[in-house]
C-alpha cells in the first residue's frame, strides 16, 4: 500500500521581490504568515504501521524553521529574489536529502495563492 502523508509547517517572514517591474506592489518590503505542505509518499511500515514518524518530519523541518521563521527571506543565501516558486524548491532541496519519500513541497503565501514543487 502506497500512502501519501502530509504535514503543514508554518512561518511568518519577510520579503521584497526585487526582480519585478518598477512599481509592482511586491517591489515594496512586506510579509507573510507562510505555511508549508511537506508531502511524505511511500509503503507503510509493517512494523510500525507509518510512512515516517512524524517526529522525523518535525526534526528535518526545524533547522529551516530556525532560518526562515521572523526573518527577512531576501537575506538568506539562495532566497535573493524569494518567490514562492524558488521559496518551494529551496525548502525541497533541503528537505529531500532527510526525508526519503518526499514528494511535494507546497508553500502557501496567502490563504488563495499557494505553489507546488514536486522535484526535477
Amino acid at each position: 500500500m502506497n500512502i501519501r502523508l502530509v504535514h503543514e509547517f508554518r512561518f511568518e517572514a519577510a520579503h521584497r521581490l526585487p526582480r519585478v517591474p518598477p512599481g509592482h506592489k511586491c517591489e515594496r518590503l512586506h510579509g507573510h504568515s507562510f505555511r508549508a505542505e511537506i508531502a511524505i509518499r511511500g509503503p507503510v511500515r509493517e512494523e510500525t504501521g507509518w510512512v515516517v514518524d512524524f517526529a522525523d518530519l518535525e526534526a528535518a523541518w526545524a533547522p529551516l524553521h530556525a532560518q526562515l521563521d521572523h526573518n527577512y527571506l531576501n537575506e538568506i543565501p539562495g532566497l535573493e529574489n524569494p518567490t514562492s516558486e524558488i521559496l518551494s524548491r529551496w525548502i525541497w532541496d533541503r528537505l529531500s536529502p532527510a526525508l526519503p519519500g518526499l514528494c511535494r513541497v507546497t508553500v502557501y503565501e496567502t490563504c488563495e495563492a499557494r505553489c507546488e514543487y514536486e522535484g526535477d
